[in-house]
């Protein structure tokens, strides 16, 4: 059982901090940090807007967090809202989707290269494992 324990945390913890240098590297094209990339992505999947509490929710960060982020990008010209309040929608503007395009483009590359070697097979009984990995763990969580 310690075995499988190490081997989870340690790869998970591995990828993370991989996935968290990638964004950083990518993004700095931009100006940009990491943390803006998910942002990006959720909204260019969202054309209609999505408020700042469905972006903490999707980005799995705290509303501090996000909330530093949209200012950021707000400033950049990459994001804008019907108004100012937290529970506006926002949405990116065309320099904003240029960018989201790129991110696109980015995710597709190193999702290809962090695969390489799975088969399709493969890949459908990890990404299933570890959602089911994620909701028992939450699930567990919320019960304590």
């Amino acid at each position: 059982m310690q075995d499988r324990f190490q081997a989870f945390v340690t790869g998970i913890s591995v990828c993370y901090k991989y996935i968290q240098k990638i964004k950083s590297v990518e993004m700095t094209e931009f100006g940009l940090k990491g943390a803006h990339a998910m942002c990006l992505f959720f909204l260019h999947s969202h054309p209609e807007g999505l408020t700042a509490a469905q972006l903490s929710q999707l980005c799995a960060e705290d509303k501090a967090a996000v909330s530093r982020s949209l200012a950021s990008l707000a400033d950049k010209g990459y994001i804008e809202s019907d108004e100012k309040k937290y529970r506006s929608r926002i949405r990116l503007t065309e320099q904003g989707k240029q960018v989201a395009f790129h991110i696109d483009e980015m995710i597709e590359r190193w999702v290809e290269s962090g695969g390489d070697g799975l088969t399709e097979q493969d890949r459908e009984i990890f990404y299933n494992s570890l959602e089911l990995i994620s909701n028992n763990l939450r699930d567990h969580l919320e019960e304590m």
